[in-house]
């Protein structure tokens, strides 16, 4: 990494005057706004589909109120505001409103209509929350509601360790992430169908046919067993309709693909399209690649390339004791379709930029008796091409012997 781009990075970073950009502070560890218990109201809920847990730190009130509501937004306003009036009647007027809930089922919308409301809405990080480690633990909504207003106090406090919080997306970035998603999930069927019409061609000892071709359901009734004789009735008739749900996913795939060409043409230079058709001009990387990256990562306001990695679940997990000392493995514990895309994208890279530095590195690594194994090293690469990459759109440096196509 380290020669110029002759691109402009579409940089999602802070300017001063004229120099370099600086990364915005995205620290969800701890609270960056000073806790004054006398004048906040700190609320948590702990969700379920049946009901809502409500808990309350009311201030000038010496009790901790808990209050079970059906799942209704309106209702939880109400009693919120009630709270408040019992602050004020307490000789405690609010400025502050902070409420908390833990991320699930239920994602962001409920804190995006607190927030349209003037009430400060936080989303907890489900896997930041430290538990007991007892074999049995007692777990009950009680427990858990008051064990995330412990640690939402310490995380307003501004200490670090008791929680995470997940930053918000509005409606617009989480529906941007909806087609490749779904794009994933149809290729996964087409794949599914496949596989399995493949299995129960095998067990007639028939090799060699590949139902996902266009022109499969016409060469159906040539098919011949290993005993002679013409494919049996049921199975043929269950290939037919596994053959029309085939051509339905292609034609979605389709769709999907083209409505999104569509859209970038439209807006080529705005956003995320930007960050898009960069990392599309690198040879290897593919539209859908450089969609995903863009809409599930590259687009976030991350703090520097640690939080890049450890978003994408590319960090170590090392075990240390005493003398003891070993790694787990990958954390896992990030983003997976980024991960499992980027350790394509890193075996693709090989093949497509095999002078790249990146390139000789993993080759120099990995070559020789004495090399270390490819799939150790190749997770490697896909950390290391992930930062490459995030710096590629955020401040335009493109990576040391990377070929680009030329711009459009």
């Amino acid at each position: 990494m380290g020669r110029a781009a002759e691109v402009v990075a579409p940089s999602s970073s802070l300017r001063t005057d004229g120099g370099c950009p600086v990364a915005q502070v995205n620290d969800l560890s701890r609270s960056l706004t000073a806790f004054d218990p006398i004048s906040t109201l700190v609320v948590v809920v702990e969700m379920s589909k049946a009901s809502w847990l409500v808990s309350g730190v009311v201030p000038g009130v010496e009790r901790q109120p808990l209050k079970k509501l059906e799942p209704d937004a309106t209702a939880l306003l109400r009693l919120i505001e009630r709270w408040r009036n019992e602050a004020v009647r307490a000789g405690r007027p609010i400025s502050r409103i902070a409420l908390a809930y833990e991320a699930g089922r239920d994602g962001f919308w409920l804190a995006r209509w607190l927030i349209a409301r003037g009430i400060e809405a936080h989303v907890i990080h489900s896997a930041s929350v430290a538990v007991s480690r007892e074999r049995k633990r007692a777990k009950t909504d009680r427990l858990d509601a008051a064990m995330l207003m412990r640690v939402f106090l310490g995380w307003l406090r501004g200490e670090r360790g008791h929680c995470g919080m997940v930053a918000i997306p509005t409606m617009e970035e989480e529906d941007a992430r909806r087609p490749s998603r779904e794009r994933e999930s149809l290729v996964d069927e087409r794949s599914r169908i496949t596989n399995r019409m493949k299995s129960a061609l095998a067990r007639l000892g028939i090799r060699g046919f590949k139902p996902h071709l266009r022109k499969a359901p016409e060469r159906l009734a040539g098919l011949r067993t290993a005993e002679g004789t013409g494919l049996p009735a049921n199975i043929t008739d269950e290939f037919r309709r596994d053959m029309a749900r085939l051509a339905l996913v292609r034609e979605q795939i389709s769709s999907i693909e083209k409505t999104r060409a569509e859209r970038l043409e439209r807006a080529p230079d705005t956003g995320p399209h930007a960050m898009v058709r960069l990392l599309a001009r690198v040879i290897g990387i593919g539209i859908e690649t450089a969609d995903m990256l863009v809409r599930e990562i590259l687009s976030r306001k991350l703090r520097d390339r640690r939080a890049v990695a450890r978003y994408a679940g590319l960090t170590g997990s090392p075990d240390e004791s005493g003398l003891k000392r070993r790694e787990k493995g990958l954390a896992k514990a990030g983003n997976a379709r980024v991960r499992r895309g980027l350790i394509q994208l890193a075996w693709r890279f090989l093949m497509f930029q095999k002078d790249s530095a990146l390139a000789q590195w993993y080759r120099t690594r990995t070559e020789g008796p004495s090399g270390a194994r490819k799939t150790t090293m190749i997770v490697a690469l896909a950390r290391k091409l992930l930062i490459a990459l995030w710096r590629l759109v955020t401040t335009g440096e493109v990576p040391d012997g990377v070929e680009l196509r030329p711009a459009a």
